[in-house]
């Protein structure tokens, strides 16, 4: 069922708008979309998120939302600002505490907060878990 009424991550079961490039996730499939990847289903496209936001926390020590958000969504394109609010509020963490990337409750608040800023409505919170046990 394709409904151009949803949100183009939504459509594009990439929740977070991951942009295309040369990485490939388990669960993607070749792009239609011109600027972003594409994946079988919903939850394989959380699954990507989680895995992006524990290599940030692995290779370049982003271990705070504001740190990790800082550079999934840089200024040059976001409300940066506006972002790490918006996911640190609807987690319930503040910015600046230090986030244990294997805490399953942290990260699938996180994720959905994002996918909530980059989609305009609430995460279907069983692909957010599904992504999360897909890892």
């Amino acid at each position: 069922m394709r409904n151009n009424n949803l949100p183009r991550g939504l459509r594009n079961n990439n929740p977070g708008n991951i942009r295309r490039n040369s990485d490939v996730f388990q669960g993607e499939k070749t792009s239609s979309d011109r600027e972003f990847k594409q994946f079988k289903m919903m939850a394989y496209g959380y699954r990507a998120i989680f895995k992006i936001l524990s290599n940030y926390y692995r290779n370049y020590k982003l271990d705070t939302i504001r740190k990790m958000i800082g550079r999934w969504a840089p200024e040059n394109e976001n409300n940066t600002k506006a972002y790490i609010k918006a996911v640190s509020d609807y987690a319930g963490i503040p910015a600046d505490d230090p986030i244990n990337i294997n805490d399953r409750e942290q990260m699938i608040r996180i994720v959905a907060g994002m996918s909530k800023v980059e989609n305009g409505r609430e995460a279907d919170m069983s692909d957010v878990i599904a992504g999360w046990n897909l890892l």
